[in-house]
């Protein structure tokens, strides 16, 4: 027996709507459920939400987990497609890693300008 969505949405901390409407938009695919109908989480089911999380906290947009869903469900012959896909989201975030280097550099510069202005009374920039 899986997990039901209240359990799901518990461990992964994410609201049962928000588990519902990626099932209804196609970001995961179509949960298994019970003889009764109830949504029962079975490891596969379970391994595309934590999918589904990861990318979507790395900024993933949901226009590309439903297409690289739908691109799953096609099958093999989609392999360069999908392959093509997560490469172009991960240039994407590579750059955005790097504004996010430049941006903590700057930061750390500042904070250690700060740092040294409390310890002597005196900001001094270089």
């Amino acid at each position: 027996m899986g997990l039901t969505i209240k359990e799901i949405s518990e461990k992964y901390n994410i609201p049962a709507d928000t588990l519902r409407y990626y099932e209804k938009v196609g970001v995961i695919p179509p949960v298994t459920r019970t003889s009764g109908g109830i949504r029962d989480y079975c490891e596969s089911d379970i391994s595309w939400v934590e999918h589904a999380i990861c990318m979507r906290s790395a900024g993933l947009s949901i226009e590309f987990l439903i297409e690289y869903q739908k691109l799953y469900n096609e099958g093999d012959a989609t392999l360069q497609a999908r392959l093509d896909l997560l490469k172009e989201q991960r240039e994407i975030l590579q750059v955005q890693q790097e504004q996010l280097e430049r941006t903590l550099n700057k930061l750390n510069y500042k904070i250690s300008k700060y740092e040294t202005a409390v310890k002597t009374g005196k900001l001094v920039w270089d």
